[in-house]
């Protein structure tokens, strides 16, 4: 192992996603990585400049040339990172080195490099871009997810099933009416992003929030805020700021809140699938990954990737909620404690996403499996059923008391139901008996209610 010059040991790549599969080679971990960081930092300062030159605050050719080198390829990563830890972000000796290049061509354009900006004016826009980016990933994987659960529901919207209720059959359902669910989940997923996508903004207020340097620059004491604060945000593609919010970390929290919704509906799924899918049950089976020790195994890896996902997120979104409660017009540590768990959030939903489409594409369904399971409890799984219709001529009390006996004896003796309830001298012809313990005729309106849940669409992404 070799060290650099300051005495901290030196690796090829800092980060290769060894131990987070669930985004390793994922679009979202491309969205994300320093690169994109480094080059969203880039977009951000180039925007500006040529904000600056479209309301009469810099010459048109400074936000050329600036764009122009504005190349994430052209600066050193890793002496950016190193560097960083001089003034506690990248900003800083990011502008250092774009500066010194634009100089080097050109000492005027040079002048314009992050004029009248703060380095929280750069970092927050560059996050709120990556965010974007990476957004338009997620919500494209949602509604790929949201199609593929749509053609399952239709295609079960019959398929009897057990509902289960802690861990216990409780009574018949249908498959295609648990997809609808989870469709309708990952449905509020996609319409939150949407509507965050849409809302977040361009971070422009100079030193403390007050614009003061843009207003200097201004001649004859133009006030440019409006103006300049609105071509920044249109420049970079994002909405525009009512206030600077440097200390008004809104946008943040509700992005944070997003995600963390987002990998609990995918979560929900993917809990489902690892129950359906276990051997005893063997109701679903999806793309499965090996074992180190047994070749018999096809574990559901990329439900278990996903359910990673729902349970590392809301604590990392903690820290962005925890963040809001921040000092002065910029603090010190609360902000700077956003950066790495906003882009772990990013890129675990983005990876949750990614493989949630792989999931539910192949995903394969077991009616037959189901029907067995039905058959497991001997009949018990109808027992209200069987309850509400012998409350109809012997009363409730009465019905609920026979039911729980013979349920009791049935489970007691490895009997069926039926067989107890003969045992009980029900009252019911033993046709209609025979017909009550059907799970086809208990399955209530969930073939209704897939359908209706099915009517709706996802909200139009209109940016």
């Amino acid at each position: 192992m070799t060290s650099t010059d300051e005495g901290t040991p030196a690796f090829p790549e800092p980060d290769t996603g060894l131990l987070a599969p669930v985004r390793a080679g994922c679009p979202a971990e491309y969205t994300t990585g320093d690169h994109a960081v480094l080059q969203a930092l880039l977009d951000a300062e180039a925007a500006l400049t040529r904000a600056q030159s479209s309301v009469g605050l810099a010459p048109a050719d400074a936000g050329r040339a600036v764009t122009a080198a504005a190349r994430a390829d052209r600066f050193d990563l890793r002496s950016l990172a190193l560097r960083a830890r001089d003034g506690g972000n990248p900003v800083i000796p990011l502008v250092e080195d774009l500066t010194r290049r634009i100089a080097a061509v050109d000492p005027e354009h040079a002048a314009h490099v992050h004029r009248g900006a703060t380095s929280q004016d750069i970092m927050d826009s560059a996050l709120m871009l990556i965010a974007t980016r990476t957004l338009d990933l997620i919500i494209t994987d949602l509604l790929l997810t949201g199609d593929r659960l749509a053609g399952l529901a239709v295609a079960h919207r019959a398929t009897p099933m057990p509902g289960r209720t802690l861990t216990q059959h409780a009574v018949p359902l249908t498959f295609g009416l648990k997809a609808a669910g989870w469709r309708s989940l990952v449905l509020d997923a996609h319409d939150r992003l949407v509507r965050v996508r849409r809302s977040l903004p361009a971070q422009l207020g100079g030193a403390a929030g007050t614009l003061a340097a843009f207003h200097e620059y201004a001649p004859d004491g133009w006030c440019a805020h409006p103006e300049l604060v609105a071509a920044y945000a249109a420049e970079l593609g994002l909405a525009v700021p009512g206030l600077p919010w440097h200390t008004l970390r809104a946008p943040v929290a509700d992005l944070g809140s997003a995600l963390a919704f987002t990998t609990g509906a995918l979560g929900k799924i993917a809990a489902d699938v690892l129950v359906l899918s276990r051997t005893e049950i063997g109701e679903v089976t999806g793309t499965g990954g090996g074992s180190s020790a047994m070749p018999h195994k096809s574990n559901p890896v990329k439900a278990a990737l996903i359910a990673s996902t729902a349970r590392q997120v809301p604590a990392l979104t903690a820290v962005l909620h925890a963040s809001m409660a921040a000092e002065d017009e910029r603090p010190a540590g609360a902000w700077h404690a956003e950066w790495g768990p906003l882009r772990d959030a990013l890129r675990l939903t983005g990876g949750a996403a990614h493989h949630a489409v792989a999931l539910t594409t192949g995903l394969t369904v077991r009616p037959e499996r189901m029907r067995a399971n039905l058959e497991l409890t001997g009949g018990l799984i109808l027992s209200e059923r069987l309850r509400a219709r012998l409350a109809t001529s012997v009363g409730p009390a009465a019905a609920k008391e026979l039911i729980g006996r013979a349920a009791r004896h049935a489970a007691e003796h490895g009997v069926s139901l039926a067989d107890a309830l003969r045992r009980e001298s029900v009252p019911l012809p033993e046709a209609e008996l025979r017909e009550l313990m059907d799970p086809l005729g208990y399955l209530g309106y969930a073939a209704e209610l897939t359908d209706r849940a099915l009517t709706r669409h996802p909200h139009q992404d209109r940016r």
